[in-house]
């Protein structure tokens, strides 16, 4: 099951359904299920918030995926702040749902298996 809650935030305008079938899409593509992923958007505060406290960062970021995964199943949490989603789009000259997108599927490659922190990774 994919899980979209919001936290201090409106929530996004996504098609929950078509964001659904396209997550299980990629899962698919790397020879993964979905089973229990949850989403949830907040701001920059509570990223911070949660930065901080699980993993000892002091600092905003977009995305932070917290993997449950078991076997050829993807399963967990994924924050994801919209304040950093609307100033990355501005910076980078995308629009917000497009770079919204980017976002809620990176968390989805992460538990597919996806590094981006290594040399040659993030491409």
């Amino acid at each position: 099951m994919i899980s979209y809650n919001r936290e201090n935030v409106t929530m996004p305008r996504i098609k929950k359904r078509d964001t659904s079938a396209w997550i299980r899409r990629v899962a698919a593509s790397y020879g993964k299920k979905v089973g229990d992923v949850g989403y949830l958007f907040c701001n920059d505060e509570k990223i911070l918030e949660v930065n901080r406290e699980y993993l000892g960062h002091d600092y905003y970021t977009d995305i932070i995926t917290f993997d449950y995964c078991e076997d050829n199943t993807i399963s967990g949490d994924i924050v994801i702040s919209l304040d950093t989603v609307r100033s990355n789009a501005e910076k980078y000259g995308k629009q917000y749902d497009e770079e919204l997108h980017r976002v809620i599927i990176h968390g989805i490659l992460h538990l597919c298996g996806i590094n981006d922190k290594g040399p040659g990774e993030r491409r």
